[in-house]
């Protein structure tokens, strides 16, 4: 097997063989966060991070997601500042989730205190809502029409 080519049931964190895909989010407190992914979806917390820079890890599923607070420019990326977002309406990219039951997810989120921007809504072929997390990022969360088929 090649260093690209990566087994499906072989994902972990960190790799040994190829790749893993992960998502970063920029965070205010990487605690907080990390107990939201973990109450409302269940995810694993995998790391806290720590004072030395280091950033939190969770297993959602099948991904990971990274929460670390903010900074300035670093020598690997040094005219970059990562910072929370500013206006929680105008976003640039967002979490993708997908369901087999959107009601069910929709009503135990909920009472996990996941906050959604509306109930679940039909558009495209799927019903679909929003939750914000801590720190305003958006989430959506649907469910395919079973009669709806993509591309």
């Amino acid at each position: 097997m090649s260093q690209v080519q990566v087994d499906q049931q072989s994902y972990q964190m960190p790799p040994e063989v190829g790749f893993t895909v992960s998502h970063f989010l920029t965070v205010a407190d990487i605690e907080r966060s990390a107990r939201f992914y973990e109450t409302v979806f269940g995810g694993r917390i995998l790391s806290r991070g720590d004072s030395s820079g280091a950033p939190g890890y969770i297993q959602i599923a099948n991904t990971w997601l990274l929460v670390n607070v903010g900074g300035g420019p670093t020598p690997d990326k040094p005219s970059v500042t990562l910072s929370v977002p500013a206006d929680p309406d105008k976003v640039s990219s967002f979490m993708n989730i997908r369901v087999a039951d959107i009601q069910a997810c929709f009503e135990l989120w909920k009472s996990r205190g996941a906050e959604f921007i509306t109930e679940p809504k039909e558009k495209y072929g799927e019903t679909r809502c929003y939750i914000r997390d801590p720190d305003g990022y958006i989430i959506e969360v649907g469910q395919r029409k079973p009669d709806f088929t993509y591309g």
